[in-house]
């Protein structure tokens, strides 16, 4: 952890079709190696596809898959006295926009469709509807914390 000062949060601007901020760090999560343009043709395509499929926009169902995903609790490990508990704590919301990209990204990987906008555009419909590998892993997230609440006091 830095001493010094605390890192600035640099702003990210928005994307060159729909100016969305959020659509921005989807695309910055979803890029490997630096390959922003590769990753930017994935994103689109995805949209297409679900527009296609569902005959609702894309970005709908998009910022609808990301707002469901979106954690209220977590736990984190807190050692008292020689013991480790899982106190839950409320999630800040960057880290819930954070939590909610990568658990999307990381479910549309898991899966063994063909391509990557298949997988994709399949686990954003799945969690636009409130079902998936992304919101499973927000409802198991939400069941720790509930069977930790009575660790509640160690929050710090």
């Amino acid at each position: 952890m830095a001493r010094r000062r605390v890192a600035k949060k640099r702003e990210v601007l928005g994307d060159p079709v729909y100016s969305d901020t959020l659509v921005t760090k989807f695309i910055n999560s979803l890029m490997y190696d630096g390959k922003k343009s590769v990753a930017e043709r994935v994103f689109y395509k995805t949209l297409d596809t679900i527009k296609e499929r569902t005959g609702k926009e894309g970005i709908e169902v998009f910022r609808q898959a990301v707002e469901n995903v979106k954690p209220a609790l977590e736990v984190k490990s807190r050692r008292v006295g020689g013991a480790t508990y899982q106190v839950p704590i409320e999630v800040r919301s960057v880290r819930k926009q954070a939590l909610s990209i990568r658990w999307l990204i990381a479910a549309a990987r898991g899966k063994k469709e063909r391509t990557m906008v298949d997988r994709l555009s399949g686990e954003l419909m799945d969690a636009a509807e409130g079902k998936g590998i992304a919101f499973k892993k927000k409802e198991d997230t939400h069941k720790m914390a509930e069977a930790n609440r009575a660790f509640a006091h160690f929050r710090w």
